[in-house]
């Protein structure tokens, strides 16, 4: 087991399957020293545990723990590549979409479920830089979409 698996198990999180892709995209690919993931939706076991819109149907709490999800599929769909997440160097990007109500405009606390995963995961490597964008709508009627972009250690 990874040092990085063996922290998620700590935390009692255990490492999803890979979602498989609901396109004609990869989960994640892999560019000299990078990796980049897809939008990763809030799937768990295949399915949105909730759908809808944040500050409508769903709560910006509620939206909160499903960006901590997307990021945990992302942390998959780079190991998938990497095939080990321990040759993470840092998180370099997180981007984050939020499928907000009109008057919604939480989005920097709903992303904050994917950042701070990352940081309780990685500590210093999963520090980064993010966008928080409210949309009118993402894929599944999903409430939450995140993508991340990894550096691989030499």
């Amino acid at each position: 087991m990874s040092a990085v698996e063996a922290r998620l198990a700590e935390l009692g999180l255990t490492l999803p399957e890979v979602v498989p892709p609901l396109a004609a995209y990869q989960p994640a690919v892999r560019s000299g020293a990078y990796v980049y993931t897809a939008g990763q939706l809030p799937m768990v076991e295949g399915k949105l545990p909730v759908t809808g819109k944040v500050g409508a149907e769903v709560t910006a709490e509620e939206a909160k723990d499903l960006a901590r999800t997307c990021a945990l599929n992302a942390l998959a769909a780079v190991k998938s590549v990497t095939g080990d997440l321990d040759r993470i160097a840092r998180v370099v990007k997180v981007v984050g979409f939020v499928a907000s109500a009109a008057d919604f405009t939480g989005q920097p606390g709903v992303l904050n479920g994917a950042s701070e995963l990352l940081g309780e995961v990685l500590g210093d490597k999963g520090v980064h830089a993010r966008s928080a964008v409210g949309v009118a709508v993402l894929p599944l009627d999903a409430p939450v979409e995140v993508e991340i972009q990894v550096e691989l250690a030499p």
